[in-house]
């Protein structure tokens, strides 16, 4: 296994160089993509030896301070899981990035991006590995900062700028709180590992232990993309290139996934129901907001990141019926819920990389994320069409895909929560299942309208018109995803075992049942109350529409074919002014959920100058802004902006002045140990 992680190191190190170095711009993309790769490769590697053997890996570097345990590495199969995530994805977009990056040469730094690409990944590798707080932490601020600098790859765009400002707040403001709940918890161990905070936090009062829980939540929620604290991600996702938004999307989200389970599970070891239940109302919350804003969006990478707050709901939904039933005392239940959160969001990180990577091949090509100038480039860009329909397929959960599975999973995960006679148990457990059934409906909904609108039809632009398809390599790296989104479905019994080692490995689910061993079926329920086959619902699909085909060739070729227009409702000829936009298509919706969107419109008439009989244009706009960030963030804002234009009068320039400030915070400073020590 040391091996495998010098090999990762290794090469993400030759990524950056490679990069810095390379003497053309074609070797600067080429030789920061095989950098990615080969140190991707290295960490899947070592995460599935973990994984599979069950035994962890650690590795200890130079003790850099002594009070704070020096540099550790201690990869265990939860960790693992999460290790594993970065390799799914970050091999086929590092591949897609050699050929997507070509169109930023002379534009801004290729250097700058594979540079910051490689250190990207490396600290996103080392959180799922990090054995103390020094190590998480350096890590997990690495992994915010060069996915800041990712996104300011156009910041000669004004969005851009803003994307990444806002960015860089929430990422900080969580960093504050994440570090004060693993000090809280420091406060009382030997040293800093998690091993000893693991002991430590056994010892805590359930006061301290609920306060750790609540940052780490708000901390870890804010990198997942969890509603209130998420405005910066339909900012930040669509802003980066396109392979680096299917890592933010894909991978680094979940990353807040982990640091809950980490904190909430592993180190704390489950808590009171209530945890279970603030989990369960955040991840609700979480997917119903993100899949109506995916529904009213035009803009087709802001769809997609909108749909990563709804699916990290969901994820948070069955981690939050987790931790219920551990605090009910009912493992198997709860290792069923974790079990399938860890499905899905191995399922997401697939579809939904391949789904920025198909978006990105769609800009790539027509030069425009808007949908409403899309159109007709099932013809144009035939194989791109076909993964990004494999990812809309697989992300509306329809079978035989991987979204279908964890997401028939995550339901009956809910189930036992429903005759549960604790209490609340079973309102929350039954509006949690409304909640997942209602994201479905509406997910397939907003990808029926992704798909359609952007590949089907007519082109409604210039650019659509002229899109030609992508790079090989390109198509390459989204057949890739669009394979695993197949495999992880037909493999869900290895996958689903594995998944369950893991949380098995946690001291808190140690007596967790593995799954029945089986060929093809899925037993949803330890009891055996459920149980799928993906891969015979697979075949039974196969054998449906092979039936349908023979069919329609034996008894159809009787028939003579006929070949002719369509009605166009009495017009002659068909312009793309008469298809569904982006827009219309969402209309009704809009409509029906408008109490809960709050949309504003404006309708302005210009008439005749002559004669208000006369018409001479209509104009209708419509805009939704959230209301998090009209009613919460607003707010607090101006309030902020008010309060440092006050204090912006202290900076006056004066050395006296500042030499004041600091006797006077040294006094009280002094003032305040002394006090304590009395």
């Amino acid at each position: 296994m040391s091996l495998l992680f010098w090999l990762m190191l290794a090469g993400y190190g030759l990524g950056v160089a490679g990069a810095l170095l390379a003497p053309t711009a074609g070797a600067v993309r080429r030789s920061s993509a095989l950098g990615a790769i080969v140190g991707s490769a290295g960490g899947t590697a070592l995460a599935l030896s973990v994984l599979l053997t069950g035994m962890p890996w650690s590795w200890r570097g130079p003790a850099l301070l002594s009070v704070a345990d020096g540099f550790a590495i201690e990869l265990d199969p939860l960790g693992s899981v999460f290790l594993l995530l970065v390799g799914l994805v970050a091999i086929p977009s590092a591949l897609y990035g050699a050929a997507y990056s070509r169109h930023y040469e002379g534009r801004h730094s290729l250097r700058w991006l594979g540079a910051m690409l490689n250190l990207f990944l490396l600290t996103m590798s080392l959180v799922a590995g990090a054995g103390n707080v020094l190590t998480f932490a350096l890590m997990w601020e690495g992994m915010s900062l060069t996915s800041y600098f990712l996104v300011l790859t156009t910041s000669d765009e004004r969005e851009t700028v803003a994307a990444g400002t806002w960015y860089v707040a929430m990422t900080h403001a969580g960093l504050a709180c994440i570090i004060a709940a693993l000090l809280i918890v420091a406060t009382g161990a030997a040293s800093t590992s998690f091993g000893d905070l693991r002991t430590a936090a056994a010892a805590m009062s359930p006061a301290a232990r609920n306060a750790v829980f609540l940052l780490a939540l708000v901390g870890f929620g804010s990198k997942a993309g969890l509603v209130p604290v998420h405005v910066w991600l339909p900012r930040a996702h669509p802003a980066a290139p396109s392979h680096v938004s299917a890592l933010m999307s894909g991978v680094m989200i979940k990353m807040g996934v982990y640091g809950i389970l980490r904190v909430g599970l592993d180190l704390l070891g489950g808590g009171p129901a209530w945890w279970g239940m603030l989990l369960i109302g955040a991840g609700a919350l979480s997917a119903v907001v993100g899949v109506l804003y995916a529904l009213m969006e035009d803009d087709l990478k802001r769809l997609l990141a909108y749909s990563s707050i709804e699916n990290v709901g969901l994820i948070v939904i069955g981690i939050g019926a987790g931790f219920l039933f551990v605090s009910l005392r009912s493992i198997p239940a709860a290792v069923l819920a974790l079990s399938a959160a860890l499905y899905h969001s191995l399922n997401h990180a697939a579809f939904k990389g391949l789904l920025f990577l198909g978006a990105g091949s769609v800009l790539h090509a027509a030069h425009t994320r808007d949908m409403n100038r899309l159109g007709g480039l099932i013809a144009r860009l035939p194989w791109t069409a076909a993964f990004f329909l494999v990812g809309s397929l697989s992300i509306a959960a329809l079978p035989p895909f991987n979204g279908f599975v964890s997401e028939w999973l995550l339901f009956q995960s809910l189930l036992p929560g429903v005759t549960s006679s604790a209490k609340l148990v079973a309102p929350f457990s039954t509006l949690a299942i409304g909640i997942v059934a209602l994201t479905a409906g509406l997910a397939a909904a907003a990808f029926v309208k992704a798909f359609g609108i952007t590949f089907l039809a007519m082109p409604r632009s210039d650019d659509a018109r002229h899109a030609r398809e992508v790079p090989l390599t390109m198509r390459t790296s989204m057949g890739a995803l669009a394979v695993a989104c197949v495999a992880l479905s037909l493999a869900a019994v290895p996958v689903r075992a594995a998944l369950t080692g893991a949380l098995s490995a946690q001291p808190v689910l140690a007596a967790a049942p593995m799954p029945p061993a089986g060929p093809v079926v899925v037993v949803a329920s330890p009891a055996g109350v459920a149980g799928m086959s993906p891969l015979l619902v697979a075949i039974g699909l196969a054998i449906l529409v092979a039936g349908v085909w023979v069919g329609a060739r034996v008894f159809g070729a009787r028939r003579r074919v006929r070949v002719s227009a369509t009605w166009g409702c009495g017009r002659v000829v068909q312009t793309p002014r008469m298809e569904y936009t982006s827009t219309a298509f969402a209309e009704p919706l809009r409509r029906v959920f408008a109490e809960l969107i709050r949309p504003t419109q404006d309708l302005s008439i210009a008439f005749h100058p002559q004669s208000e009989y006369f018409v001479r244009s209509i104009t209708y706009r419509s805009a939704i802004v959230p209301w998090f960030e009209r009613y919460l963030y607003a707010p607090i804002i101006a309030g902020l902006t008010r309060w440092a234009i006050r204090v912006r009068a202290l900076q006056s320039g004066s050395a006296h002045a500042y030499l004041t400030y600091m006797v006077i915070a040294l006094i009280g400073l002094l003032s305040l140990i002394l006090l304590r020590q009395s």
